[in-house]
């Protein structure tokens, strides 16, 4: 008896699920590269600056779970779709801008500004860092929409 036919490749690929991996893997680097730039190596704040300092080094380590976390489930998630080649290439690339950009806009409008955890930056005028944070979060989010308006166009 001979094996069953396989169906083609495209029909496997698992398009929604490879965004929405590669967006969680996008939002936790964008957290990393926070926590370790702003937090650790810049030091202009922590991710809760409402209280102490023992508190804000707590909060920075919370986060640095998360985003680790964050990190290991969608990787281990990312080589569960290569290893049943059902990655989509075009929509992984989408969600991880869509990630990266969601994480950076989540962080600058609801962490900053609504919840007010923490600032940019302190002793200056935040205005110009809003703009570049969100500005920059904006373009990450559009690359992401564009990518995945494209992945989604029908190829012909």
């Amino acid at each position: 008896m001979s094996e069953p036919a396989r169906p083609p490749v495209a029909a496997r690929l698992l398009p929604r699920r490879s965004m929405a991996v590669c967006a969680l893997i996008g939002a936790a680097v964008m957290a990393a590269v926070d926590e370790i730039v702003f937090h650790q190596i810049l030091a202009w704040h922590h991710f809760y600056d409402r209280s102490t300092s023992t508190v804000g080094l707590l909060s920075d380590g919370l986060l640095h779970t998360a985003e680790l976390l964050g990190l290991v489930a969608g990787l281990t998630l990312y080589a569960d779709l290569r290893r049943h080649s059902a990655l989509a290439p075009a929509h992984a690339w989408a969600g991880l801008f869509l990630g990266l950009g969601a994480f950076q806009l989540f962080d600058g409008i609801v962490d900053h500004k609504l919840l007010r955890l923490h600032q940019i930056r302190y002793g200056v005028d935040v205005t110009p860092y809003d703009w570049a944070w969100n500005g920059a979060a904006v373009l990450l989010l559009a690359t992401g929409t564009a990518l995945a308006f494209r992945a989604t166009r029908p190829r012909g």
